[in-house]
């Protein structure tokens, strides 16, 4: 079995099994949310773990999805499953209209022009009241499918349909991504990670591939972000912020940023810690905070790669 289907029957046996182990149906709401983190930073590992791209403003991908799905019901009459397909179009549009400049620029340079674009939807999301409803946020629409599935015979309650469909969507995204990885075109962003030079001089567009590598990864932001929006039937611009871009930053590290398994696990440590450590709400901030530093000081590749090079070199 190659390691591509290993990964993805394992990520298959936890979102199957994980329930088993459920106190309460409140445990679904939690497994949804961090399905839907990691969808987001399987975008980030496509972007800065194969083309060793940065960007710091990729939730404002996300607010685009989201807000697709809040509407484009009311507005164009759109059934919240193609405001889907809307805002994952809508987000691939701008991250090519955007990325075509600032893909131009390297290191920092890039961090902060990502950055600045995602403030920009952020303030457009905060400031157009007339259309956003702004700071106070906007309800979102029912999805619809569970109700469809209730007719059908399968009475799902809401926090088991989320959790069913948005653990599908992350076993399509991590296939897709793992797909990547092995195609031409990955093999091509590998290069273009290792050195944009020599990938250049055996033939590689390398504008083109990076261009390929930010609007992929704004596709998976903008889903994720549209899933997010219909599970809580409400958003607020807070979803497009840089607090958000930062979260889906330090999750795709914490994992291993080149790494699929690693954005899962990445993923769902900072979903999970903050629950956990609700009873040490004043000390929260200082533990994650923790958690991060000693992981960068002992498993400096991320928590996946580190741990299983350390397996082999047992193995060995």
């Amino acid at each position: 079995m190659s390691q591509k289907h290993a990964t993805l029957l394992v990520l298959a046996a936890l979102i199957a099994l994980s329930p088993l182990f459920f106190p309460s149906g409140y445990y679904y709401r939690i497994g949804a949310l961090m399905f839907v983190n990691a969808l987001a930073v399987t975008g980030i590992v496509i972007l800065t773990g194969y083309a060793g791209q940065i960007s710091l403003g990729h939730a404002g991908f996300a607010g685009i999805g989201g807000y697709a799905c809040a509407l484009a019901p009311v507005h164009w009459c759109l059934p919240p499953a193609l405001a889907v397909v809307l805002g994952a179009a809508i987000s691939a549009v701008l991250a090519w209209l955007v990325g075509r400049p600032i893909l131009r620029l390297k290191g920092y340079y890039l961090g902060v022009a990502s950055l600045g674009f995602g403030i920009l939807v952020a303030m457009v999301l905060n400031n157009e009241r007339w259309l956003t409803k702004g700071p106070d946020g906007i309800e979102v629409p029912d999805l619809g499918l569970r109700g469809l599935l209730k007719d059908v015979g399968l009475d799902l309650s809401n926090g088991e349909f989320w959790y069913g469909l948005t653990g599908i969507a992350l076993l399509v995204g991590a296939w897709l991504a793992l797909n990547l990885y092995h195609s031409p075109t990955g093999r091509a962003l590998r290069a273009l990670h290792g050195s944009e030079v020599a990938a250049g001089t055996v033939g590689i567009d390398v504008a083109r591939v990076k261009l390929q590598a930010f609007v992929i990864s704004a596709v998976y932001a903008s889903v994720a972000g549209s899933l997010l929006a219909l599970q809580n039937k409400f958003i607020t611009p807070d979803v497009a912020g840089f607090m958000h871009s930062i979260e889906m930053v330090t999750m795709a590290v914490l994992g291993g940023v080149g790494s699929v398994p690693g954005a899962v696990i990445g993923a769902g440590i900072l979903t999970l810690l903050p629950q956990v450590l609700t009873v040490f709400a004043d000390y929260e901030q200082v533990i994650l905070g923790l958690v991060m530093m000693l992981v960068m000081i002992f498993l400096p590749q991320g928590l996946v790669p580190s741990v299983l090079r350390k397996l082999r070199g047992k193995d060995e």
